[in-house]
């Protein structure tokens, strides 16, 4: 459920749907709405102006050996108030024995009761609490301790732990018997820490307990000061008459509303959380989905969705979802080569990477009574892997949160088609449109601009608009983590150590992907430069060099690489924003300029601070068959198109004096005709499913993706939409899904 306090939207959203004179709404949503703003003023903020503490408590939790205690004597010294330790103030004081003797004396199973027991005899407020290790075992306990106050988890390397354990001549801890390491015991008990913390602070390895006292007290500052985490629209300008938080939006707001209601797209209002040197060395040993748990708890407040929420919901999308354990894998091609994996998700493209996990974001920031309609436009990939996320939601949200996705008609690759029909579920269809991606991307824009239209199906049918494209910062968000991750992977495999630059290639025409790793390099991953590839529609790899924006005269050719056959770049308008130094108003210029007079030239000094970091190149079709065929000679690697288009450009741009991460963003087995082409391959008028198969007997790299397999084995065709490329069109489509849907 969204925090109370991000009511701001709430208001709006309760002003549209539950308005007393024109909505058709059920009344105890409007009861549920009233009593949420009734709560929030009774909510308090108990980080108070001359306070950090208040009449709560600041409590520590972690594995025997994190420092709990010694850090709670710091923080309580540098605030002043009460430190009390679980074992020596209360568990030692009650029963008039040591916390080892009485274990001892009654056993594993017994000894947690009683602990938990003597807990929930104690209260306090306004102090320090150092838990033991085992409290978090007990819930009743956890539930009263939590009820006053902030549960700060110290998140030590168990490395780092079993050595100072070790240190510490502790050879057995509770819950610990013959038959269980000290290893897989703490790492059992990680599921409870995980389970209780509001907040987290990664300790990573040789941090002081100085640092890690500050850290917790930043933490705690940051969970308090709930407003200090906005994001604005490109396209805004600051007035003196202007109300800050009237044109500022909260995580859970950006996410909800997909688009600015300026028709901009929603950036962190101040800069990106940098993360230590020593924070990525901790990291470098984590598995993928504990590097995700770390990096987006840093980049969403926990106001929007508490740390531990956030956590259940990464486990759940990068769990059993996806065909490699590592989710993203980093392979060594050849030379300074590497390819970056990101195919490995049920739909085997690199949109299962953030669309496994959006849908859950969204569904916890969206308030409980009101119904969404998720509008989707894709050039290939994302349609499917949207259709299949949203479809992975309980059936309780599966009931408020629909999802329709147009495509160009003839502008994917027969298997995406028959892969995004395939798709539909009974709260998602498929709309074929009978123009190319740029239509529909710039029809869904111009649908959520219309506010005559989304206030109507908000008054008539209680339905809101949204978006999971890219232009969506919570489908954008977690793509960060696989750049992030693959540097870390060169790391661990002893490629590079860690600060040593590398470059990155990535086929690109939304931009979305290639700003993912602008943003990983500000959160602290060195990435020297960012290499554009484009195929035959190259209008990105043209703005580059020039900063000429040019649309006139160029029309869109269909591709073997069709997730990029995009002309109009959407995620580069937050790129510009962040070179000109967040200038709203020449954002507006520009990209109002490109939808009249289609086309837009950016200063000298901007193109300049562009081709500091990014450089770009293109590739025609031929030279992408033949990078599929040498590859595939030389390493017996079978690229797909648009992985083959970054290949030719990183073979022509990057210079060889540092290694360039390729990525990879679909599976092969989705472009089979394209693949037996360049291979040469006879049978290619075989059927998709055939050519498939064939594929997948040659044995090579990577091997067959199994979803993608059981895709072709589904006999039966799903009926789907076709409409005419016209607005009006697309809009009665929305309309009449919504009725079928949710009325």
């Amino acid at each position: 459920m969204l925090h109370l306090n991000r009511c701001q939207h709430l208001k709006q959203i309760t002003q549209k749907c539950f308005s007393i004179i024109r909505v058709k709404t059920d009344k105890r949503a409007q009861l549920f709405l009233s009593r949420i703003f009734a709560f929030a003023e009774l909510r308090k903020s108990w980080y108070s102006t001359h306070s950090l503490v208040g009449d709560k408590n600041i409590i520590l939790m972690g594995p025997p050996g994190a420092g709990k205690t010694t850090v709670g004597r710091i923080i309580g010294q540098k605030l002043g108030c009460c430190v009390i330790d679980v074992d020596d103030d209360i568990l030692e004081k009650t029963w008039n024995m040591s916390v080892s003797e009485k274990l001892q004396d009654v056993g594993n199973e017994q000894f947690l009761e009683e602990e938990g027991k003597a807990v929930l005899n104690f209260s306090a407020s306004g102090s320090v609490i150092s838990l033991t290790g085992s409290n978090p075992m007990h819930n009743a306990s956890m539930w009263h301790l939590k009820k006053n106050g902030i549960i700060v988890y110290l998140d030590v390397p168990l490395i780092d732990i079993i050595g100072r354990l070790k240190l510490m001549k502790i050879d057995r801890i509770v819950g610990q018997n013959s038959a269980t390491s000290m290893k897989d015991l703490l790492q059992f008990r990680r599921q409870y820490y995980k389970k209780w913390y509001d907040a987290r602070v990664f300790c990573e390895s040789g941090a002081s307990p100085e640092e890690v006292a500050d850290k917790v007290l930043n933490a705690v500052k940051r969970y308090q000061d709930e407003d200090s985490e906005t994001f604005v629209s490109t396209r805004h300008t600051w007035h003196k008459d202007c109300e800050q938080k009237d044109s500022t939006k909260f995580f859970s707001e950006a996410v909800i509303e997909g688009l600015a209601s300026d028709g901009g797209l929603f950036v962190p209002e101040k800069e990106f959380p940098k993360v230590s040197c020593r924070e990525w060395k901790s990291l470098v040993g984590a598995t993928y989905i504990e590097r995700a748990q770390i990096l987006l708890e840093r980049c969403i407040h926990p106001a929007d969705i508490p740390a531990a929420r956030l956590g259940e919901m990464i486990e759940t999308a990068y769990g059993e979802n996806f065909t490699c354990s590592k989710i993203a894998p980093v392979r060594h091609l050849s030379g300074n080569q590497f390819i970056l994996e990101l195919f490995h998700g049920p739909t085997g493209s690199f949109k299962d990477l953030s669309l496994q996990l959006m849908p859950h974001l969204f569904a916890h920031c969206i308030p409980p009574n009101c119904n969404y309609m998720i509008l989707v436009a894709t050039s290939g990939d994302t349609g499917s892997a949207v259709l299949n996320g949203f479809s992975r939601l309980n059936e309780n949200d599966k009931q408020r949160i629909a999802v329709v996705t147009f495509f160009p008609e003839n502008g994917v690759s027969d298997f995406q088609k028959a892969q995004i029909i395939g798709s539909q579920r009974e709260n998602g269809w498929a709309v074929g449109v009978k123009s190319d991606f740029d239509f529909c991307q710039t029809a869904m824009k111009n649908i959520f601009k219309d506010s005559d239209f989304t206030g109507f199906l908000t008054m008539e049918y209680g339905t809101i608009l949204s978006s999971a494209n890219s232009i969506n910062w919570g489908r954008l968000l977690p793509q960060i983590v696989y750049h992030a991750s693959a540097y870390l992977d060169l790391v661990s495999q002893g490629f590079i150590s860690f600060g040593s630059p590398v470059d990155v290639c990535i086929p690109t025409g939304n931009f979305g992907n290639i700003l993912a790793a602008v943003y990983a390099k500000m959160m602290g991953i060195p990435i020297r430069k960012f290499i554009c590839a484009s195929n035959e529609n190259h209008v990105l790899t043209d703005f580059i060099k020039t900063g000429h924006y040019d649309l006139r005269e160029r029309k869109l050719a269909q591709t073997f690489s069709p997730s990029i056959d995009i002309l109009k770049s959407s995620n580069l308008e937050r790129h510009l924003h962040l070179i000109a130094n967040k200038d709203g108003q020449l954002m507006t210029k520009l990209f109002n300029q490109l939808e009249n007079q289609h086309h837009f030239q950016i200063e000298k000094i901007l193109v300049e601070k562009l081709q500091q970091e990014f450089i770009a190149d293109w590739c025609s079709e031929g030279e992408c068959l033949a990078a599929i065929n040498s590859t595939y000679n030389t390493s017996g690697y079978i690229l797909d198109p648009h992985t083959a288009v970054a290949k030719v450009v990183a073979d022509r741009m990057q210079d060889k004096t540092c290694p360039v991460i390729v990525s990879s963003t679909a599976h092969y087995s989705k472009f089979a005709p394209a693949i037996m082409q360049a291979l040469k391959i006879k049978e290619i008028n075989e059927t998709s499913s055939s050519q498939v198969y064939l594929l997948g007997s040659y044995n090579a790299l990577p091997p067959p993706h199994e979803a993608l397999l059981e895709r072709t084995k589904q006999q039966e065709k799903m009926e789907y939409e076709v409409c005419a490329a016209d607005v009006n069109v697309l809009k009665s489509h929305v309309e009449k899904l919504i009725q079928n849907q949710f009325i």
